[in-house]
């Protein structure tokens, strides 16, 4: 059973641009036109520029690889869920392009916060997070790499907080407390849009981060998970219990296949 894996933000690399003018040379015209900009020319730049980018490299890279045989099951780390649902057939390439093209825009403008990532567990994590006010665990990625979100204001209480428990921490280089709820005014904004759009049945699960089972309402799980935990380490656990023999990191960088 193999099972097509799609990170998330932060996994770009200098050969993101070619990959994407050689394999989606439609999405990178249409990610100008709703942009104003080549997304490529700032990934480093903003959130904005970030998410488009790593989408279209994404749909990209999957269009240039041939398997074997068909994947029985998709999963994206955050961003990535739309790469997923995009190579599953529960979305067309351009309207996965446009909802992410608004969802890095609306992240961008969020309240400014900070993400810390702590060699630590989820146990561990939550204690540190519970240090400061409006903290919280935000991305369980790997026994011994989670991440936590909130106000940039208390940001060094936090790295403090871990370093009095000898836990190893680190700010990571992001403006928004992502995965938290101080993502709600992007959330709503970003359920709205999503309310006006038609996905159909995929051609095998995709599972959602939210939630590490397959999504069952994308509409309400997208939005919701700008403010949710990313459960990545239980997702790979679950489609490991519903039979993957093989994943594979479809996506740039090696984010995914350290995890």
């Amino acid at each position: 059973m193999l099972v097509l894996l799609f990170p998330g933000q932060g996994s770009h690399t200098a050969r993101d641009s070619g990959v994407a003018r050689s394999y989606a040379p439609d999405l990178v015209d249409l990610a100008e036109e709703l942009i104003g900009e080549d997304p490529f020319d700032r990934i480093s730049d903003s959130t904005r520029f970030a998410q488009p980018a790593l989408f279209i490299t994404s749909v990209a890279r999957r269009r240039a690889v041939t398997l074997k045989a068909p994947a029985a099951a998709f999963a994206g780390h955050s961003l990535g869920e739309f790469a997923a649902l995009v190579v599953a057939g529960a979305l067309s390439p351009e309207e996965g392009l446009e909802l992410v093209v608004e969802r890095g825009r609306l992240m961008a403008e969020a309240t400014a916060g900070a993400m810390v990532a702590l060699r630590g567990d989820a146990g561990h994590a939550a204690e540190i997070a519970g240090t400061a006010t409006d903290w919280v665990v935000a991305n369980d990625n790997a026994p011994g790499q989670v991440v936590i979100s909130g106000p940039e204001s208390t940001v060094d209480e936090i790295l403090a907080a871990a370093s009095d428990r000898a836990v190893p921490g680190m700010r990571l280089p992001v403006t928004g407390a992502f995965h938290s709820p101080l993502m709600a005014p992007a959330a709503e904004a970003f359920a709205e849009r999503l309310a006006g759009v038609d996905f159909t049945l995929p051609s095998a699960p995709v599972y959602c981060c939210a939630t590490a089972e397959p999504f069952v309402d994308p509409r309400r799980q997208l939005a919701e998970a700008l403010t949710s935990p990313v459960r990545w380490r239980e997702l790979l656990l679950a489609v490991e219990a519903a039979g993957a023999t093989h994943l594979m990191d479809v996506g740039p960088g090696k984010v995914i296949d350290g995890l």
